[in-house]
């Protein structure tokens, strides 16, 4: 079997450049508020709304609510005659206002409510941080331990770079469903849940497990890196694991693609997020996390000297030259093309010698 072989290392800063694009894309799109927590988070009053026939606009909706103070609530339309309003906690007789001026207005067949307290909220959130927190403290010591500290110095780079992916992918499509009619993306999720927490410490896990691959033949490869840069003895650990994890990658998807198709409104968000990492996770392996690890070892004297020196060397040797350098030192003790032709030239000028005697 021919094996793939693409410099993954050599041209890591376009991979670096690529990234930080799409994540700073990300980073503005959550600053012009395009992440929008689910009521789990913030607190307060969730309607979900079914209408009995044609679904009107998010204007109309948010008309119909302005005299009860929603006019701040976020209102997402979701697929078939369906809608969400997430806005601030209600009374048990505000909700009642609210449900009767729907119906009246807008021929609501049903509305299903979910109140929670800013209390429970809080919970919540603090929560989902204490487990994220907690999970990346147990990789980096287990990675550190098993393997190096840079390893694990690594997979966290690579780790926050899917983290910060997937967020700022959320962050982008509720950006643009808020401005989309007629909820062209209500088939997406456009709203952090629990659902949503607990796929993307799922990811970690995935992630984690990709980076140690590729890092395991890294570091098997090491003793051998012969004549060799560490970047290059890591591009082709990369590429020797390259097929392994692409169908991998591909083996996880397509039972989440299936999730995310058929799995309903309940299992929508937790599908979609680990679609997405997943993706980012395979992507960040190869692209990120190998190329900053390579840096991060390059930094040692014994590994920078040898970069220096063997690309220093392949920059002032002609290439014919290079060749025969090669040659010599895998030859061994047998005589190399650049020896053979030294020893012939030695040989003639003894010859015309003894000829002029």
């Amino acid at each position: 079997m021919i094996r793939p072989h693409f410099d993954f290392i050599g041209k890591k800063w376009i991979w670096f450049a690529a990234s930080g694009t799409i994540i700073v894309i990300g980073l503005i799109a959550v600053l012009l508020g395009g992440l929008h927590f689910g009521v789990e988070f913030q607190g307060g009053t969730l309607l979900d709304i079914k209408f009995a026939k044609t679904r009107p606009s998010v204007a109309e909706i948010r008309k119909t609510v302005a005299p009860f103070k929603m006019e701040e609530s976020v209102i997402q339309l979701k697929e078939g005659n369906e809608a969400l309003i997430r806005t601030r906690r209600l009374s048990t007789t505000e909700v009642n206002e609210v449900e009767n001026a729907l119906k009246k207005s807008l021929k609501v067949s049903a509305v299903s409510t979910t109140t929670v307290g800013p209390g429970w909220g809080d919970q919540v959130t603090n929560g989902a941080i204490k487990a994220l927190l907690f999970s990346l403290l147990v990789l980096v010591i287990y990675i550190s331990i098993r393997f190096e500290y840079k390893m694990a110095l690594a997979s966290l780079v690579a780790i926050f770079h899917d983290i910060f992916v997937v967020i700022g992918v959320y962050a982008i499509l509720g950006l643009v469903a808020d401005r989309l009619s007629g909820g062209a993306l209500a088939f997406l999720p456009q709203e952090v849940t629990p659902n949503t927490v607990a796929a993307l410490l799922t990811i970690l896990g995935y992630s984690l497990y990709d980076n140690i691959v590729v890092f395991h033949r890294i570091q098997e490869n090491t003793p051998l890196i012969g004549k060799r840069t560490y970047s290059e003895m890591a591009n082709d650990s990369v590429n020797q694991v390259l097929l392994r994890s692409i169908n991998t990658s591909l083996a996880s998807l397509i039972p989440i693609v299936v999730l995310l198709l058929f799995g309903g409104d309940t299992l929508k968000d937790f599908a979609f997020v680990l679609f997405v990492g997943m993706i980012s996770g395979a992507y960040s392996t190869i692209f990120i996390g190998s190329p900053v690890f390579a840096m991060l070892k390059e930094i040692e004297p014994r590994y920078r000297v040898a970069r220096e020196r063997f690309t220093g060397a392949r920059e002032v040797m002609p290439l014919a030259e290079a060749g025969e350098r090669l040659a010599e030192e895998f030859e061994g003790p047998e005589i190399a093309p650049s020896q053979a032709r030294a020893t012939a030239a030695q040989k003639a000028k003894k010859k015309k010698k003894k000829k002029r005697r």
